[in-house]
């Protein structure tokens, strides 16, 4: 699975750590940190407005905001500012699922409700991380029928509201990709 973590660079460590875990697993981690620190590493230090004008700059949104739009999972860790609460609205809008990671701080209002399922711990995220690739094997493969969702919800851990939004979310993927090509 491709996962994209929103964050803020004041989570740098918890993103590092969870970006490892997450490899050890096998899954690809799109991570920011790691090409934010690579685009730093060209240029001399200096004030925001000035880099922001810079091409490092423009590659780091690029890779970002392709991060959130076409992974297959967006990791959201709180608390974090406003680029990542950007890229979770990015992920939101293509129907990339997102599983928010709460920690005290955490001051999401309403738009929390673009969260899949938010956790309190790295447990139950890696939990959830490994339900969506059973429901991703098995619901997700064309044909998509019926047979195939029905296989996905076997697995009785997950609950009927996690069910029916991996349903709409392979849906909404079908659906798209039909239309794109018609």
């Amino acid at each position: 699975m491709i996962i994209y973590i929103a964050s803020s660079w004041k989570n740098q460590h918890a993103v590092e750590m969870l970006t490892a875990l997450l490899r050890d697993e096998g899954h690809v981690v799109v991570s920011f940190v790691e090409n934010g620190l690579k685009l730093l590493a060209k240029h001399e230090p200096m004030e925001l407005e000035e880099w922001l004008e810079t091409d490092n700059a423009k590659e780091a949104f690029e890779y970002d905001t392709k991060g959130a739009a076409e992974s297959d999972l967006v990791i959201y860790i709180s608390p974090s500012g406003k680029d990542a609460a950007a890229e979770v609205g990015i992920a939101w809008a293509n129907n990339v699922p997102i599983i928010g990671l709460v920690a005290k701080g955490e001051d999401f209002g309403l738009m929390r409700k673009m969260m899949w399922k938010w956790v309190d711990g790295v447990n139950g995220l890696m939990l959830l991380v490994e339900h969506l690739v059973k429901l991703k094997e098995d619901a997700g493969k064309p044909p998509f029928t019926y047979e195939n969702i029905e296989q996905g919800y076997k697995y009785g851990e997950l609950s009927i509201n996690a069910f029916m939004y991996m349903v709409k979310y392979y849906a909404d993927k079908v659906h798209k990709l039909y239309w794109k090509n018609q």
